[in-house]
């Protein structure tokens, strides 16, 4: 018994002396850790946002974006069935309103709000963002991230800007901003700075096909699910080489 308790001890000694904020950030890098295509296991970002919800107390910006983009993932990855995305992406959305107000110089917690509440309009539903105002919102905050940190998260407020322009549907008179043509514009030069991310390049695609640039959007395509699984992402990217080679079906 004694053996055994030694064991145990040795084993946690690493982390007994970490922050909650160090502790969590441990299970979010291992995220992935049993993951099977893209659907992650919970425990992981589980124990992630129960370490970052403590370390508020203590570092209240840097465990607010810990707990932006843990939301996301478990969101996106982990939540199944419609009523537990929408639990789990409200609570990014609250959580990303409190964090750029409290720190509006941000690029990073504007992003990843933004990251939130457009997965949270998506289960939610047109109507319901509609009445939100979401398209605007979102069109204003990836403005501002743009002016804050161009190069955050590899040009990302431009990604989030022409994403938003690519998904809004035009209104007369209510909604008459969205553009494809911005849309191509803004995910072009997203796409363009830093390393190119597997989502930038679906969106830059699939806008340029909805311009009739077809031969392109299929290139870059098809150039995307030749790529490797990244480290970091791994989950991330193989969501989108799946929505790569089912547009590519479509297309061709």
């Amino acid at each position: 018994m004694k053996n055994v308790l030694t064991t145990i001890i040795l084993l946690l000694a690493p982390i007994l002396g970490q922050s909650n904020l160090e502790k969590g950030m441990g299970f979010y890098l291992d995220r992935a850790n049993g993951s099977s295509g893209m659907k992650a296991q919970a425990m992981p970002i589980n124990s992630a946002i129960t370490f970052f919800e403590k370390a508020q107390s203590e570092s209240e910006e840097e465990a607010m974006l810990a707990l932006l983009k843990s939301y996301y993932y478990k969101g996106k990855f982990v939540a199944s069935g419609k009523e537990d995305k929408k639990t789990i992406f409200q609570k990014g959305k609250d959580l990303g309103e409190l964090a750029i107000k409290n720190y509006p110089k941000s690029a990073a917690l504007r992003y990843w709000y933004l990251a939130n509440l457009g997965s949270w309009s998506e289960v939610y539903g047109i109507l319901t963002a509609a009445k939100e105002g979401v398209s605007d919102i979102m069109k204003e905050q990836a403005e501002a991230i743009i002016k804050l940190d161009p190069n955050y998260w590899n040009g990302g407020g431009h990604f989030m800007l022409g994403a938003v322009h690519f998904k809004s549907p035009y209104i007369p008179f209510l909604l008459s901003w969205p553009d494809n043509d911005d849309a191509v514009s803004f995910l072009t030069i997203a796409y363009e700075t830093g390393k190119p991310t597997f989502t930038q390049t679906v969106y830059l695609a699939k806008s340029l096909y909805k311009d009739k640039q077809k031969s392109k959007a299929i290139q870059i395509l098809t150039d995307l699910i030749q790529k490797p699984l990244s480290a970091d992402e791994p989950v991330e990217d193989f969501e989108q080489q799946s929505l790569a080679k089912e547009l590519l079906n479509e297309w061709k």
